[in-house]
């Protein structure tokens, strides 16, 4: 995003031509910052540790367009459920270009996991056995609680740590690798996510630690080795002003350095690195664009926008702060200013505490760091659907996904033939 005499461009074109183009409210990606960030993740890592892998975590944003940019710079996909695993394959990866963490699987999970041949990332001991019962994967991972966990967006997204729901907790992993070699597997991985939006580099340094720590004892006392080791996300992006960004050379750095010292303690080989960012990766590419539709004085004074809370999740879920903008009033004087969708709860008021210049009918309004967990979080409410997403290439536009209509509404449902007759 850029501002040209108080006018917003993403790349090339004013969000002014976007939204006469496709009307508001729309989520727009710009795919150069999509590619520019993964490049950015690759490059460290081939100038640091050329042994490495990127997956995109793609529950951050599903959208086939968005996934397909990361899978043509060289990424495979981390998937969270099956479906995620068959959107990967139709994009067209295959087998190791496709982690599975799900966690609280079912039999029909499992049993597709095995189908799939996609790397398979066990979220608990339990699950090796049920696994068992549809097949023996060639290898098979452990996600790992090493008991410590971080976040920069809140306690609720924090992966890790004795409120976490996630993986083994680190003094059971090495029940779960003994389990996993006696059964017969030969080749084995480690998963550890701990963190949510980190912007701290040390932290990436200290987890890697954690990790190397327990594959090391594992690996001395099983006598098996690792083929890889997987530090999940956790990449963050700065949404606050006061936020600093992540210095990702600096952070590839430190985790090879640790990678290095601790294979070398050890005396194991160095393993294949993966990481698995989403937000890092599509973030900051992304923005929700709505217009002021309505102004009400009453005991505060309401702006009514066509964004609904419905599209803005983090905002209502985690209390999140996204950067307003309001365009064509770039640097202008700011007030205190309420922003509210159009659905009937009070939660709907959706921006209490930045402060907006001026408003004015038909104001245009933009919402940053969109590209993550947004559209992917939406939901219908209200008879308020979902949203168009509009890649921009330069000074050119697609529409990625149409915006909902009112038989996407009643899309899949039925009524009873008994409940169809007019009294």
């Amino acid at each position: 995003m850029k501002i040209i005499n108080k006018k917003i461009y993403i790349s090339k074109i004013p969000i002014e031509k976007l939204t006469k183009k496709y009307g508001t409210p729309i989520f727009v990606y710009d795919e150069k910052k999509v590619r520019d960030n993964f490049r950015r993740v690759a490059k460290a890592f081939q100038k640091y540790y050329p042994k490495f892998k990127l997956y995109y975590a793609i529950k951050v944003n599903s959208n086939p367009a968005i996934a397909k940019i990361l899978i043509n710079e060289g990424a495979g996909v981390d998937a969270a459920s099956i479906n995620e695993i068959l959107l990967a394959q139709k994009l067209g990866l295959k087998k190791e270009k496709i982690i599975f963490s799900g966690n609280y699987l079912s039999d029909d999970d499992l049993k597709a996991a095995i189908k799939s041949q996609a790397i398979i990332n066990l979220d608990d001991i339990s699950l090796f056995s049920k696994l068992l019962k549809f097949g023996q994967p060639e290898l098979i991972s452990f996600r790992i609680n090493p008991g410590i966990g971080k976040s920069n967006v809140g306690e609720g997204a924090t992966t890790a740590g004795p409120k976490a729901k996630f993986g083994i907790p680190h003094e059971k992993a090495l029940n779960a690798y003994k389990e996993a070699k006696n059964a017969g597997i030969k080749n084995f991985g480690a998963h550890m996510m701990t963190g949510s939006c980190v912007l701290e580099p040390k932290y990436f340094q200290k987890i890697t630690a954690k990790l190397m720590d327990i594959i090391g004892e594992i690996s001395q006392k099983l006598k098996i080795d690792f083929q890889f080791i997987d530090l999940g996300g956790s990449l963050g992006i700065p949404y606050k002003e006061d936020e600093k960004e992540l210095n990702i050379d600096k952070t590839i750095k430190l985790i090879s350095k640790t990678i290095k010292e601790k294979a070398k303690y050890y005396k194991i080989s160095e393993p294949l690195v993966c990481m698995e960012p989403g937000r890092y990766f599509v973030g900051n590419s992304g923005y929700l664009i709505g217009k002021v539709h309505a102004i009400k004085h009453s005991y505060n004074t309401f702006y009514g926008t066509d964004i609904n809370m419905n599209i803005v999740p983090r905002q209502i879920l985690y209390k999140a702060f996204h950067k307003i903008y309001v365009d064509n009033k770039i640097n202008q004087k700011k007030f205190d200013t309420l922003l509210t969708g159009q659905i009937c709860e009070q939660t709907d008021v959706w921006s209490k505490d930045q402060k907006l210049p001026k408003l004015d009918l038909n104001d245009l309004i933009l919402i940053e760091n969109c590209g993550a967990y947004c559209f992917g979080m939406s939901y219908k409410y209200n008879g308020r659907l979902l949203p168009a997403e509009i890649l921009v290439n330069k000074e050119k536009s697609y529409i990625i996904r149409e915006a909902e209509k009112f038989e996407d509404m009643i899309k899949n449902t039925k009524i009873p033939q008994h409940l169809t007759s007019l009294k």
